[in-house]
């Protein structure tokens, strides 16, 4: 397994950034965007500093597992997004 993990959002782009970067570095994608606050109540802990409560989106279930196993291989593990653009 690689030394570092690099999550971004599309496969696309994983793909051509793991040609980059080298051997050393596994490039996965997180397919969009995986946790969200909740609709249907407060999306922060007012009791506890404005804690923000996230949720799993629906169906990203698996995506975020398996992200979560390769971070535990790699020795670091970086999420580079460009929310917004």
């Amino acid at each position: 397994m690689a030394d570092y993990l690099v999550i971004v959002e599309s496969p696309a782009k994983a793909k051509t950034i793991e040609k980059y970067l080298g051997k050393k570095y596994k490039v996965k994608a997180s397919m969009g965007h995986l946790r969200d606050l909740p609709k249907s109540q407060m999306g922060v802990d007012t009791e506890n500093n404005f804690e923000p409560r996230y949720i799993t989106i629906r169906g990203k279930g698996p995506i975020l597992k398996e992200l979560k196993q390769a971070a535990k291989k790699a020795k670091k593990s970086l999420s580079c997004s460009r929310s917004g653009s």
